[in-house]
């Protein structure tokens, strides 16, 4: 469970293979006292989760060789990850992307370019907004 008013106790990792996607997020959320891992491949990115252990993810779905949507299903199948919150993070914004997203068993989805003074704000909405449906 995220702590929203404690970032501090926050362990993300962010698999993205756009360099400059990666670290402005890994910038934007170390500011707030984040702690942030990340992985430019889906299949490094696998080996951090395990490593790390985290209680967020951030995960682009295209990328090269492994994409978004099977780094989701290998996490998934950890016995460890099966419970921390994996945020699609994605230039996919055509009608029904969200629904498909949602629909494979991500807990949010945001689409880029990533919002810089908002980001904290936009995880937690893609986060609840993920919450209030399944109720």
């Amino acid at each position: 469970m995220l702590d929203w008013e404690n970032l501090e106790t926050w362990r993300v990792v962010i698999i993205d293979d756009e360099p400059d996607n990666l670290d402005l997020v890994v910038e934007t959320l170390s500011y707030y006292g984040v702690t942030v891992h990340a992985s430019n491949d889906g299949e490094s990115g696998i080996e951090l989760v395990k490593q790390v252990e985290p209680n967020l993810i951030l995960l682009d779905l295209s990328m090269p060789d492994v994409d978004g949507w099977e780094v989701h299903r290998r996490i998934r199948a950890m016995p460890s990850a099966v419970d921390v919150p994996i945020v699609a993070m994605t230039a996919h914004a055509m009608v029904g992307d969200r629904e498909r997203v949602m629909a494979a068993g991500f807990d949010g989805y945001m689409t880029k370019p990533i919002r810089v003074p908002n980001l904290v704000k936009d995880i937690r909405a893609a986060i609840e907004e993920s919450d209030q449906s399944e109720t």
